[in-house]
């Protein structure tokens, strides 16, 4: 497969030309200009001293990852107080870059600064960069990356006990480039108190057997709403469960084809919101998170190993932490949710560690993704720690046999389940316009569930707006 090209690379974000790339960065926290150089390539990148530098950057959205290795990885010293920066134990200091992901901010100004790498002084250089699933191939498949075995030395042993999945992701034409210390399959959150109330149950198989296809689905949220609760909150909440299982990928050469499994989405969501089935609420909104708290009556939400613990268990609370607030049973909801299977097997999210061509930190890069994607002992600890699950199958498989429970999720394990959905997770048809593509179809479709336009008219606006955030795409085409 050929890899990306420079222009290509910036058009796979969006835009058009180079100059649009920079003038769309203003305000960066990179201090660095596009260099006309060719990019690094990886054969280049290999041949790097072993001598490595003094200053490790590293590149990501949040401070997920940062949190993971300043509590995680044996070679932290010190950390400063604003967290800005790690110093390592042989004095290496690691400087962290967190751009927020809002309206493509973060890959925008990693696209500048990886365009920049050739001409920035050394200690500037990113080392490490993070990658999401929606858009790991406009990356993985050019020459910003590293190979993490021929480039930076991970060996197949090393590699072994990740689920294959997340290899598979990072991987073009035999060269992985990339690695992750998480695997994302979702489930199915509910209350257990609502599911009692609507069900007559709130057991975890007896609920399973209620929501194990769509149909079953729509069932309960009739029922839901006979008693007075949601069965979701908004309009995106089941999306990637449907978009997870589509037949093919969003684009073959310069064609999009929308996927008959995600009209059902529309369908689906069209329904639920013309019968009063969800809040109206979006991903990320004070409703969405409202409802999963201790007012809310909406029965369960579509989340994968991060939202637990991440997201839910913190919406759940009356007294979030930072007011003083304890994650125990009596603080808000806190115990009052379980998980099941749900509807249909999906994954959502995930992040990859990548190491930049051009790096001088080719060791520690290594060691990093050695002792925070492969150790076995760090990524059971992480998932005992956190209830985050990590990506080694046998430490999993571990907790999953195991006594273990969760007191946020009324004792059950948890893990079992996300151990059984890690192995059915397919990214064959994952491509690098997925998150472009995605977020463009749930906001042109908005306008229709609410009422505002006609289904025609929410399709055209969706061919409109990816036209013009991809203007190389010239066709859609909708299911018959």
């Amino acid at each position: 497969m050929k890899k990306i090209s420079r222009r290509n690379f910036l058009l796979a974000s969006g835009v058009v030309t180079i100059g649009a790339a920079l003038a769309a960065c203003g305000g960066s926290s990179s201090t660095s200009t596009a260099s006309s150089a060719a990019p690094a390539s990886s054969a280049a990148a290999s041949e790097a001293p072993a001598a490595g530098g003094k200053v490790l950057n590293i590149w990501c959205w949040n401070d997920e990852f940062q949190s993971r290795f300043n509590d995680y990885y044996p070679e932290v010293s010190e950390i400063a107080a604003d967290k800005s920066t790690t110093t390592l134990k042989d004095g290496t200091v690691v400087k962290w870059t967190i751009n927020a992901n809002e309206n493509n901010n973060y890959q925008n100004k990693l696209d500048e600064a990886l365009l920049s790498q050739d001409s920035a002084a050394d200690d500037d250089k990113i080392d490490i960069f993070l990658i999401e699933a929606d858009y790991a191939l406009k990356y993985v498949d050019s020459d910003y990356v590293l190979d993490v075995k021929a480039d930076i030395g991970l060996t197949d042993d090393d590699l072994a006990g990740q689920y294959q999945y997340t290899k598979d992701i990072v991987t073009v034409d035999g060269s992985q480039r990339g690695t992750t210390w998480q695997a994302t399959p979702g489930l199915f959150a509910y209350r257990r108190s609502i599911a009692k109330d609507v069900l007559g149950t709130d057991d975890p198989a007896e609920v399973q057997t209620y929501l194990s296809d769509w149909d079953k689905f729509n069932d309960v949220a009739a029922q839901a709403a006979a008693k007075g609760y949601k069965m979701l909150s908004g309009f995106d909440d089941a999306y990637r469960t449907f978009s997870n299982n589509v037949a093919a990928p969003w684009v073959t050469g310069t064609t999009v084809t929308v996927d008959e499994n995600i009209m059902k989405w529309v369908d689906q969501t069209k329904e639920y919101t013309d019968k009063g089935y969800n809040n109206k609420s979006s991903l990320w909104d004070s409703q969405w998170a409202a409802d999963q708290g201790p007012t809310g009556k909406v029965f369960g939400f579509f989340y994968s190993t991060w939202g637990i613990n991440f997201t839910l268990l913190g919406n759940s609370l009356e007294t979030p932490v930072a007011e003083g607030g304890k994650e125990e049973v009596g603080n808000g909801i806190y115990g009052d949710y379980a998980v099941c299977e749900g509807p249909q097997p999906y994954y959502w999210g995930g992040t990859w560690i990548c190491g930049a061509a051009g790096s001088d930190n080719i060791e520690t890069i290594k060691d990093v993704m050695q002792k925070l994607t492969c150790d076995e002992a760090i990524m059971k600890q992480i998932t005992m720690d956190t209830q985050d699950y990590t990506n080694n199958e046998k430490a999993m498989n571990e907790i999953a046999n195991s006594d273990y429970s969760s007191a946020f999720l009324g004792g059950q394990n948890h893990i079992a389940l996300f151990a059984e959905a890690a192995t059915k997770i397919d990214m064959s048809n994952a491509g690098p316009y997925d998150q472009g593509l995605n977020e463009s179809f749930q906001t042109a479709f908005k306008d229709y569930f609410t009422g505002n336009v006609d289904e025609d008219t929410a399709k055209a606006n969706f061919e409109t707006a990816i036209k013009e955030k991809y203007p190389e795409l010239t066709d859609v085409v909708w299911p018959a």
